[in-house]
């Protein structure tokens, strides 16, 4: 009866082992399902909307092909469509039962109402009077790679495998590089479920009924000899016994060392069918039944939004975002600092971060051992104040610690003032040692933009640079005095050494004036958690040289003034002017908190002859 159990278990164990096996190769399913779809209509873009990017759970993956150039990004749903704005794009999406992917064009808005030419009226592509209409079309396009939108972009030649994991609200735009129609042939491609949770399990119970039939078949054995009894034979003498000991050979005996080998191999036996069965069934989750509990199912209800109530605007940028942005900004920055790039430097500055720049590499073009201005660090950001906001322009006021400790971070004021315009620096500067930045709306919320003429501020933004300007020419005498708190002002300090040197080593031949006054650039504010506000402002200070005798010139020589006057003395007099970059903290109206400057920089802007 063991031996007839054995072979059951030994047949069961195999059929146990080889199902199990059969689950991960021959039965096992696709580890992944695609959709493709070809395009039609060669428009420029093509749109994947979030909500088909995440029809199907997992992780997602966007082949295109059919292209020179291939272009696959993606950022928030809201922030593609306000870059496409009115061009005609065509979008994928799944039909009505999720079968398979369609496509739709959707035409230019302005071209909506607009009636269709007929033949006679259209030009030729080299017609003389409408030109090379592919080289206007090549000039208007607007290409996707490298905007600061995107959470994401790839770019290769011909094809590009973008693998994401992107939730609803965010789309997926593809181009190639916006005057030539978008890659055709698309794939999409998401996991599938390929577990097979009971081939562990059967892998492992049939080791274990391997294991039962060996030990009924060795039971059956060792039933069988005993079973059999002892044997005594009589002692035969005569031609008998000789026929006996000639005819048959005895049994050999065995011996106790045998024995201890027997023992041992079936010992052996049980750990290495064990380790056989961790080896077939493996260590992967997908071998084994998911017992851990769902966590889709929360005890405590989400709240949502009521249907009255708006969502709140999303923050300009996320961190990752401005870090690349930081990253590409620095590059060009240094790049257009060392060759002098007017340029180059114009696409990532404007406003008095422009100006003191430009002035610089006119000094330095004239006066090659003058000092290039200040890096800004690719990162790492310490501080990431965006904007919350759908609309545009957007600002971001983000703080970047330098690689040497002994230099103060920087602090940059960005500003994108459409979709389609990448970030630009509006302001720098460095951080006083001693400043104290107050608490900040976390970067995943952003801060609320203040209006330049608010009230809600002890001092409207507007009104900072003036006040401040007002307190460097008159100083403690100034009405706006008791807005501010100077105690720890360096750069207030520093303008007053310079005066009264200046003064002092002025020749008897001539006369200077100071003069401070509001800058013309925008004052842009974020707002903080206390209802205060950063506030980024500039101020420039005008120094006025003359003459005060009659055939008495001023002269300056080999100075960064002559270098922008042209000249190295005049009769007439020059006008020089510097700007300061100023960041204060402005708390809000009814508190007994002052106004701080936090950060500033200085640079000399222009310098003419007077008239």
């Amino acid at each position: 009866m063991r031996f007839v159990l054995a072979i059951a278990a030994f047949v069961v164990a195999a059929a146990m082992i080889v199902l199990g096996i059969a689950q991960r190769t021959v039965f096992l399913p696709p580890a992944a399902v695609s959709y493709e779809v070809t395009v039609k209509g060669d428009l420029p873009y093509t749109v994947i909307d979030g909500s088909t990017m995440t029809a199907l759970p997992g992780k997602q993956s966007v082949t295109a092909t059919g292209s020179d150039t291939v272009f696959v990004g993606y950022g928030r749903t809201a922030d593609v469509k306000a870059w496409l704005g009115d061009d005609s794009y065509a979008t994928v999406s799944f039909n009505a039962d999720k079968s398979r992917l369609v496509s739709k064009e959707h035409a230019a808005k302005a071209d909506k109402d607009a009636a269709e030419p007929t033949p006679s009226e259209t030009p030729a592509a080299n017609d003389e009077d409408g030109g090379d209409t592919s080289q206007k079309a090549a000039a208007e396009a607007a290409n996707p790679a490298g905007s600061d939108l995107w959470l994401m972009e790839n770019v290769e030649d011909d094809a590009v495998i973008a693998p994401m994991n992107i939730p609803d609200g965010v789309s997926v735009l593809i181009a190639s590089d916006g005057a030539h129609p978008a890659p055709a042939t698309l794939k999409l491609t998401w996991p599938s479920d390929n577990s097979t949770p009971w081939a562990g399990p059967l892998i492992v119970g049939g080791i274990l009924m391997l294991l039962v039939g060996l030990w009924l078949y060795l039971l059956g054995i060792n039933h069988l000899r005993r079973s059999r009894g002892p044997r005594r034979k009589g002692i035969e003498s005569g031609p008998k016994r000789r026929r006996l000991g000639r005819g048959r050979p005895q049994p050999a005996a065995i011996t106790g060392s045998k024995r201890r080998s027997l023992g041992r191999l079936r010992v052996a036996v049980i750990p290495a069918l064990l380790v056989g069965a961790m080896g077939l069934s493996g260590c992967s989750q997908a071998f084994w039944p998911d017992l851990t509990p769902d966590e889709s199912v929360s005890a405590t209800p989400t709240p949502t939004a009521t249907a009255a109530g708006e969502p709140a605007p999303q923050p300009a940028v996320t961190v990752p975002q401005l870090e690349r942005i930081m990253a590409r900004i620095s590059s060009v920055t240094t790049e257009a600092d060392s060759a002098r790039d007017s340029d180059l430097i114009k696409t990532r500055f404007a406003g008095a971060a422009l100006e003191e720049r430009l002035a610089n590499y006119s000094i330095r073009d004239k006066i090659s051992d003058y000092g290039a201005p200040a890096p800004i660090p690719p990162g790492p950001l310490s501080i990431t104040l965006p904007k919350a906001t759908d609309a545009w322009p957007r600002t971001v006021i983000a703080m970047v610690k330098s690689d040497d400790a002994a230099v103060a971070p920087t602090v940059v004021v960005l500003k994108q003032a459409t979709p389609r315009e990448n970030y630009k620096v509006e302001y720098t500067q460095r951080l006083e040692a001693d400043a104290v930045v107050p608490e900040l709306a976390p970067a995943s919320v952003g801060a609320a933009f203040i209006q330049p003429d608010s009230a809600w501020l002890t001092i409207a933004p507007d009104k900072v640079a003036g006040a401040y300007a007002d307190i460097v020419a008159h100083g403690a005498d100034s009405e706006f005095a008791p807005l501010f708190d100077t105690s720890n002002d360096t750069l207030l300090a520093a303008i007053t050494a310079d005066r009264e040197k200046k003064k002092k080593d002025l020749p008897d031949t001539a006369s200077i004036s100071f003069e401070a006054k509001a800058g013309s650039a925008e004052p842009l504010s974020l707002a903080t958690l206390n209802s205060g506000a950063l506030v980024a402002v500039d101020m420039n200070e005008v120094e006025t040289v003359k003459p005060s005798q009659n055939g008495a010139v001023v002269k300056f020589p080999g100075t960064a003034m002559a270098a922008l006057v042209g000249l190295d003395e005049t009769a007439k007099g020059v006008q020089t002017s510097y700007s300061d970059q100023l960041l204060f903290y402005v708390p809000p109206a009814g508190s007994d908190e002052k106004a701080t400057l936090l950060g500033f920089s200085q640079g000399l802007v222009s310098a003419s002859e007077l008239k």
